[in-house]
């Protein structure tokens, strides 16, 4: 970590990243170069797209993200998220410290107001003491404005495909316990 003059300071934080879902980045836009990172200013997002495509990030990706002090943790996620030219809503994920301690691991929501490079100097060095992991935001409440309209209509087709399949299988089921039932009742003999 460096010491700015104006009390100040700046350094590396090591962002683990678990997503179980797939994320979303544009399908028509061409990645950044180095020289369009350096002329961007603060951590804009990208203009809204017109084609999306999904993917799932590798398991455990780690990106490493230079940041200041003042940087809150709605900042690094979207910074994350700029990284990886991700569309999706920075709602829709959450960046947590885990921490172990007596062979058991803590995990904590930060909340969007918290310094995760403060936390870290905190900690000190050992990633035992304090790591930052990147997941998806499950407060148990879906926030339901976070999603795009398609993304909406996605979820009422699968909902209506699980559901169709859930009915086929309980009508099967019957059908099979009234076949069983039957023949039952036509191999017993009167009396």
């Amino acid at each position: 970590m460096t010491l700015n003059n104006d009390g100040t300071y700046t350094g590396f934080i090591k962002v683990q990243l678990k997503l179980v879902r797939p994320i979303s980045v544009s399908a028509n836009m061409k990645p950044q170069s180095i020289y369009d990172t350096k002329k961007a200013t603060g951590l804009t997002r990208p203009q809204p797209i017109k084609r999306r495509t999904s993917f799932y990030l590798p398991k455990d990706t780690v990106k490493h993200l230079h940041i200041s002090s003042h940087t809150k943790a709605s900042e690094v996620i979207k910074a994350l998220l700029n990284k990886f030219m991700v569309v999706d809503n920075p709602r829709k994920f959450a960046l947590f410290e885990r921490i172990e301690k007596d062979n058991q691991v803590y995990t904590r929501k930060l909340s969007d107001d918290e310094h995760p490079l403060y936390l870290r100097l905190l900690a000190g060095p050992d990633e035992k003491m304090l790591s930052l992991v990147l997941k998806e935001n499950e407060t148990g409440e879906v926030n339901w404005d976070a999603f795009t309209v398609p993304e909406l209509q996605n979820f009422l087709r699968i909902l209506q495909r699980e559901e169709e399949e859930h009915v086929r299988q309980m009508f099967g089921k019957y059908a099979r316990c009234r076949q069983k039932m039957q023949e039952e009742l036509a191999n017993r003999s009167p009396g």
